[in-house]
């Protein structure tokens, strides 16, 4: 039979346990380290927004490789390549230089997990150095075909 001090003991262990599941949870949601919450968006929230009637006021930028995009690629988004590469820094500059400073826009890429994504923080300090105040980064977690594809978000085949 359990004494006090031993059940006292397993519901310290419980509440530890619940506390370290809380915290991974929340974590896991926030956004990635180095970027503000306000910089993110979650493709769930995109995709649904992808419905919405002012979806064409945003700019849509992969900013992944050309394989990726002309397999599947959210649709109305414009292929500028990676960004990890001066090319590819070019080519978004081009796409962006004649939208409005204020304009919405969002960058993705989705080549491998977030944490590793060589593309996205090059294309996203890029579009704020020129200027863009309205620049969010699409969060693909894993890649894209798990966290959009997959889930049934919008898609279409394209060149790249």
């Amino acid at each position: 039979m359990a004494t006090e001090g031993t059940k006292a003991l397993s519901r310290r262990g419980m509440m530890r346990s619940s506390l370290a599941a809380l915290t991974t949870t929340a974590a896991a949601l926030a956004g990635p380290a180095g970027w503000n919450d306000a910089d993110l968006i979650q493709p769930a929230d995109f995709a649904k927004r992808l419905g919405q009637k002012d979806a064409k006021k945003v700019a849509i930028f992969h900013v992944g490789f050309g394989v990726l995009y002309r397999s599947k690629h959210i649709p109305g988004s414009v292929y500028v390549g990676p960004c990890n590469k001066p090319e590819g820094i070019e080519s978004l500059r081009k796409a962006a230089a004649a939208l409005p400073k204020t304009q919405e826009i969002v960058i993705y890429c989705g080549c491998c997990p977030w944490d590793h994504c060589p593309n996205m923080k090059p294309a996203f300090a890029e579009l704020k150095q020129m200027g863009f105040q309205n620049v969010k980064a699409l969060i693909i977690n894993t890649n894209f075909s798990a966290d959009w594809i997959q889930h049934g978000y919008p898609v279409e085949n394209g060149q790249g």
